[in-house]
């Protein structure tokens, strides 16, 4: 459900690669000729007060008893496109987003900075090809380092550290 929300909030890229009518048609009133380009905007789909109550919103539970998928079926998300050009990454794309979620759960404990509340943190975006965060989000983490790992990345210690780390 997060990361279904995660793809409708803040889609991968904003608008999907452009099609070609292969022939004069009449979608929804509008008339579109042969040989025309037609861009998806994704971004407007997935924030469709239309289709989507409170879009705005950062809701998992809208998922709960909704069968819409990312996997090009339902045009309400489109995070990986559809039909023939479809990413091809994304079942390998999926598992490394479960894999990586899972893995950052498991081995640290996340917090706001001290003194700030979750309404406090700014979720706007910036324009681009993605759509990256205006403000960078700022949190604290703590690092649970298990003795029997072999890293060499980090020293052997015991207990908790706490790091300070601007996420971009």
């Amino acid at each position: 459900m997060v990361i279904k929300e995660t793809l409708r909030i803040n889609p991968l890229v904003p608008l999907l690669i452009p099609r070609e009518a292969s022939k004069d048609l009449k979608i929804r009133g509008y008339d579109i000729p042969k040989n025309t380009w037609i861009y998806v905007n994704v971004w407007a789909i997935h924030r469709n007060p239309n289709i989507w109550k409170d879009p705005g919103a950062f809701i998992p539970e809208r998922f709960v008893d909704n069968e819409i998928d990312y996997k090009g079926l339902n045009f309400e998300l489109l995070a990986f496109g559809s039909g023939r050009r479809m990413c091809p990454g994304m079942g390998v794309g999926m598992a490394l987003v479960h894999l990586t979620l899972v893995n950052l759960l498991y081995r640290f404990d996340w917090k706001l900075p001290e003194g700030m509340e979750t309404r406090d943190v700014d979720l706007e975006e910036s324009y681009g090809l993605v759509c990256p965060k205006k403000i960078p989000l700022d949190f604290d983490f703590y690092i649970y380092y298990c003795h029997t790992l072999k890293c060499n990345l980090w020293k052997c210690f015991e207990g908790v550290t706490i790091i300070n780390k601007k996420h971009v």
